[in-house]
């Protein structure tokens, strides 16, 4: 008999001011002082200590835009990543329900990095064994961060764009009994998590900010779970847009393309089992290469930030807070500020998935490739990339015909891995998704019910 891992509602990690007083007073001492104690679990939010969601408002003179342009900060999380919540929630799922057993099940966690770190810190965290299967040409930044963690890594062929595989080879796996796949690309909790938490947090966020309301939401999928937010945020603004964004040169949910690209973290060759296209009012291509230039003038670019007017401590700050998919989204919200014609009290709101810790060999290969990285070089990235911004490859997918293409697309996608059409078509009613969302109460009473308890 094992005890179930102690950690967070779906609550909590959306109010951690609802946490017990001394456990919250724990964890936020663990936070700073020792990353692996299990208490960190309640730090799995996007709050800080002042019970605020850890964001930023990009500065217009960056931006380009008058509308303002609301990041929120996933490097505050656990592990460095938002990926560690739907990693938890899954886990903590399958352990109420029992379907999880300590001591007798390892994890397997398919993912291209971020939701990988995320497993293997979680299981550490929680006792299990696990192994993260991801493609075998990623940044070295995150089989080290897993290795760290203590997770085995079984690597398949290819990149970003080569996920299939991965989830091909997961499959295999999981025949053996004993294996059970937090899997991210077709689990619920990936959507409960993103919905809930994240979602009300994005609507939280906007407070004191413009007209208080989101306009447009924008995220880049990978395993789509992130999107998920704007369903929450849909329901409490029904005018906002959400944007789903993916690379030009793997533009899967747009036409069908397929394509190597540089943006790690989406842009899966794949429509998701997850992705609710019922609410995705537009899908937006950015060019892979501006998100890692666009990255390098952030992060080396100071003084080009500041020479456009940018107060020289808010350039600083700004140095490690993205990632490349980080860089896409904004990227992505400055396209959508200009298509919508938005203005200076209309919020866009998108995700910083990571920061700039698991990047710089991305930047070294970046440099190894231009050759030259001068100050002139930064100064016409910063044009090209944030300035230059268009609303090119903007596709409006709010008709029938675009979700029935979208749907086709996830037909392809899941018909080959056992799913059933009746099961697929069930979702294209919004009934599903607001039924499995308001399976977050169910869940908290079991997890609330079941901490410390034998399984």
């Amino acid at each position: 008999m094992s005890k179930i891992p102690f950690g967070p509602t779906y609550d909590e990690m959306l109010n951690p001011n609802h946490q017990d007083p001394e456990v919250r007073k724990a964890a936020l001492k663990a936070k700073s002082e020792n990353e692996l104690d299990p208490i960190n679990l309640f730090n799995i939010t996007w709050k800080n200590e002042n019970n605020e969601v850890n964001k930023i408002v990009l500065p217009k003179e960056l931006t380009g835009v008058e509308a303002n342009i609301v990041v929120l900060l996933g490097k505050y999380f656990p592990s460095g990543s938002h990926k560690v919540g739907p990693a938890y929630s899954t886990l903590i799922e399958g352990c109420v329900d029992k379907e999880i057993i300590p001591g007798k099940h390892t994890i397997l966690g398919p993912s291209t990095g971020n939701f990988g770190i995320g497993v293997s810190y979680i299981t550490n965290l929680m006792k299990y064994d696990a192994i993260v299967i991801m493609p075998d040409n990623m940044s070295k930044e995150r089989y080290e961060r897993i290795a760290k963690y203590g997770a085995k890594l079984d690597l398949t062929p290819g990149s970003e764009s080569d996920v299939i595989l991965t989830l091909e080879r997961t499959y295999e796996l999981k025949k053996d009994p004993k294996n059970r796949t937090l899997a991210q690309f077709e689990l619920l909790p990936n959507y409960r998590f993103h919905r809930h938490v994240t979602g009300y947090s994005c609507v939280e966020a906007v407070k004191g900010i413009g007209n208080e309301r989101v306009a447009c939401f924008c995220s880049a999928p990978g395993s789509a779970g992130t999107l998920a937010a704007g369903d929450q945020i849909k329901a409490v603004f029904p005018e906002c847009k959400i944007v789903a964004l993916e690379p030009h040169e793997c533009s899967t949910l747009t036409n069908g393309g397929r394509g190597q690209h540089r943006i790690e973290g989406i842009g899966d060759k794949m429509c998701t089992l997850i992705h609710n296209v019922l609410t995705t009012d537009f899908i937006t291509q950015i060019v892979d290469d501006d998100c890692v230039r666009g990255l390098e003038v952030i992060h080396e670019g100071t003084d080009i930030l500041v020479e456009h007017g940018i107060d020289r401590k808010l350039a600083e700050s700004l140095t490690n807070l993205f990632g490349v998919s980080g860089i896409c989204n904004i990227l992505g919200a400055i396209k959508m500020a200009k298509y919508l014609k938005l203005g200076p009290q209309d919020n866009v709101v998108t995700i910083a998935t990571d920061s700039f810790d698991r990047y710089d060999s991305v930047i070294q290969n970046l440099k190894e490739r231009e050759l030259e990285v001068s100050h002139n070089v930064l100064e016409r990235w910063f044009e090209d990339v944030f300035m230059g911004a268009d609303t090119s490859r903007v596709l409006d997918t709010r008709g029938d015909e675009a979700k029935e293409k979208l749907f086709a697309q996830k037909e392809r996608d899941w018909l080959p891995f056992g799913y059933s059409k009746e099961y697929l078509d069930s979702m294209k009613v919004m009934s599903f998704w607001d039924n499995e969302y308001n399976k977050i109460h169910e869940y908290d009473e079991k997890i609330k019910a079941m901490r410390g308890k034998e399984i």
